[in-house]
């Protein structure tokens, strides 16, 4: 149950120019009562900023803090701050010292019970010798440990510590770090800690919350520590997971610290109407989810932003749009989820070109087809299609996907290894561009296929397949198609990068206003676009889907979705399960630096910046674990021990990879 609910949190502070600092962004956190909490992360990342706010000390400029079901907006006794500089009145002894706050704020007591208090917590942190010296005459660490018996006293729900041992030699802290352990397990209280150093966080945490660097810090990642308590120091450091959790954390601040390293100063030349470019083409496939494209393009999006002269390009694969951005003769392009991954950590035999991605133009659209003639041997379910295998040991299936890198074939790798089929060795893959499709199924080349649409919807049309499972079925909501641009590109035209993502996330409101759904679908349909009957356009667009094997028709409302439920945010979660995939398959080497890697080319920064500019909401999705409609569950904070546990894979390849300076 949470106890503690960091709901969402950004803290923007002014600058004396009329700028703003982003310090947090979209912190989101659950705290179970009696939980130790850890935050650590680089100087500047926010942790005090964070810790100030859950206290009451600061206020977020979007979001709150909610503790046991009330939001926090002041300071209040149930939260107590422990700081490292102690913070004790010098006037007083440490007994007075511990009385001001327990006389305060537990004055409804008698007098004689208070003073058991005081004496307790006193005896707590072994300071009865030193209980009438004043401050100034006991030692740093015996200040520390005053400080902590002064907030435990009061009886707080949540305790805060802000680097409390930071200032303190060795010996001492690693004692008062025993102490602090001993007392919260005995108290149950929760903490909430920052600091700087990895074996305090292993030693006291149950969870490690990790933060990337600022501005615009956010959760990167969070650590499960599975020690049992109660816990002493040398059982933790003899556990066989010790090490390889603090490598985790050293790895994820040396990943922080080679980002910022890298970043350089642009130089960019600004042309006289405020963009250094207007002239662009950009890459599309005939594929019904290109309609944040047409619209931008139809709807006047492009112009309204200052792009005067866009150019949609219609190209006939996957691979030639792949080609066009690495080979500079597209500007851009709407592509498949893993493809700039893909194309960052180089594709096969291609040289690693980094692209990134700073809209999600469109979620769900896909469904995997069979023929009619598996459905007549009886095939109507993921279980029937293996049963058929397991008796036709001879017959080799043969399936259609799009690109390696799309989700078309992550999808349907994933849900035909979920049913216990090896994509590689109980089927055969093969890559065929979309239009070519249905033409491949009617003449028999394929048994089946997964692609978008319009071309699931055109076979069962024709009567020439059934629709087995869509992405409704597999994974609901998840990104299907991405804005792409190279880095450099993005990094040479800034604000020409901004306009493009401006006038296509105004273009995607548009697409999922289903008043304007029969507009664009007249205009999808021309030949310069899809080229492609309504009829067989319609279903899932528009109209109740039919997946053609005689079960009741289908009214999926979020089938082709392009700007509800926050869809158009760069989630980071979904693009590290696409790299996963990608490495459970042999498409590409997993990078160890895998966050370093999803922050590089996912660019949140730049999608809230066109956000804001649009007076949308910029916060991102929930950052929390997949649930895949077969009930797996993919865990972000330990994508390796996902893929170590995955029963059908390839031999996987985990590498770091190294990455060019940013010019940002």
């Amino acid at each position: 149950m949470t106890f503690v609910e960091v709901d969402h949190i950004d803290r923007v502070f002014p600058l004396p120019d009329g700028g703003e600092y982003i310090a947090l962004k979209n912190i989101d956190l659950k705290i179970r009562k009696g939980e130790f909490i850890t935050l650590v992360g680089h100087s500047g990342c926010g942790k005090s900023t964070l810790l100030n706010i859950i206290s009451g000390l600061d206020k977020p400029t979007v979001g709150g803090v909610v503790l046991e079901g009330r939001q926090v907006t002041e300071p209040g006794p149930d939260r107590m701050v422990v700081f490292q500089n102690y913070s004790l009145l010098p006037w007083l002894t440490v007994r007075q010292n511990i009385a001001l706050g327990v006389n305060r704020v537990l004055r409804e007591l008698p007098e004689s019970e208070r003073n058991g208090i005081i004496q307790k917590h006193i005896d707590m942190v072994g300071l009865a010798h030193a209980a009438d010296k004043m401050p100034g005459q006991i030692s740093g660490g015996m200040k520390q440990r005053v400080a902590i018996a002064r907030a435990l006293a009061i009886r707080p729900k949540l305790l805060l510590l802000d680097e409390p041992f930071g200032a303190l030699d060795a010996l001492t802290r690693g004692g008062l770090q025993e102490q602090l352990m001993r007392i919260c397990e005995e108290s149950q209280v929760t903490c909430v800690m920052v600091t700087h150093d990895v074996d305090e966080a292993l030693l006291l945490s149950d969870r490690v919350v990790m933060l990337t660097n600022g501005p615009e810090s956010n959760v990167g990642q969070v650590l499960e520590i599975p020690f049992e308590r109660p816990r002493s120091r040398m059982e933790v450091v003899n556990h066989p997971n010790y090490y390889g959790l603090r490598n985790e954390i050293v790895y994820f601040l040396n990943q922080q610290k080679r980002v910022k390293q890298k970043k350089v100063k642009p130089l960019v030349a600004v042309a006289k109407n405020g963009l250094e470019k207007v002239n662009l083409d950009i890459g599309f496939i005939p594929l019904t989810d290109c309609a944040p494209l047409v619209v931008a393009k139809e709807m006047g999006f492009f112009e309204k932003h200052g792009l005067t002269e866009v150019t949609l390009s219609r190209e006939p694969s996957w691979k030639a749009i792949a080609q066009g951005i690495t080979g500079r003769r597209l500007d851009a392009a709407a592509m498949v989820t893993g493809m700039p991954l893909a194309l960052t950590l180089g594709l096969g035999d291609s040289a690693p070109q980094p692209i990134v991605s700073a809209l999600t133009l469109s979620r769900n659209g896909n469904a995997i087809v069979f023929s009619k003639q598996l459905y007549n041997e009886g095939v109507r379910t993921l279980e029937d299609f293996k049963a058929l295998i397991d008796r036709t040991p001879d017959k080799v299936h043969t399936l259609g996907m799009v690109h390696a890198s799309s989700m078309h074939n992550l999808m349907l790798r994933y849900w035909l290894a979920s049913g216990g089929i090896d994509p590689d060795k109980d089927v055969s893959l093969t890559v065929i561009p979309p239009a070519q499709m249905v033409a491949n199924l009617k003449a028999g080349n394929i048994d089946g296929y997964c692609v978008g649409e319009p071309w699931n919807a055109r076979a069962v049309h024709e009567g020439l397949g059934f629709v087995i499972a869509n992405d409704l079925d597999i994974w609901q909501g998840h990104a299907e198609k991405v804005l792409g641009v190279r880095e450099d590109w993005a990094n040479q035209y800034p604000k020409t990068h901004l306009a493009l993502v401006k006038a296509l996330l105004e273009a995607c409101e548009y697409c999922d206003d289903r008043r304007n759904r029969e507009g664009i679908l007249e205009v999808l349909c021309r030949p310069h676009y899809l080229g492609t009957d309504p009829a067989y356009t319609r279903p899932g667009f528009l109209d109740a889907y039919d997946r053609g094997d005689g079960s009741p028709l289908r009214s999926y409302l979020n089938y082709n979705q392009f700007f509800t439920s926050k869809t158009n945010y760069p989630d980071r979660v979904e693009a590290l399960w696409a790299m996963v995939q990608m490495a459970r398959w042999g498409i590409v080497d997993f990078p160890r630096n895998w966050l370093e890697v999803t922050e590089r080319t996912w660019r949140t920064d730049i999608f809230g910046q066109a956000a804001r500019e649009l007076e949308m909401l910029d916060f991102g999705r929930d950052r929390r674990p997949i649930v895949l409609g077969d009930g797996t569950v993919f865990n972000p904070d330990d994508p390796i021990a996902y893929l170590n546990a995955l029963e059908i894979k390839r031999d996987i390849n985990i590498v770091e990879v190294a990455l060019d300076p940013i010019a940002v």
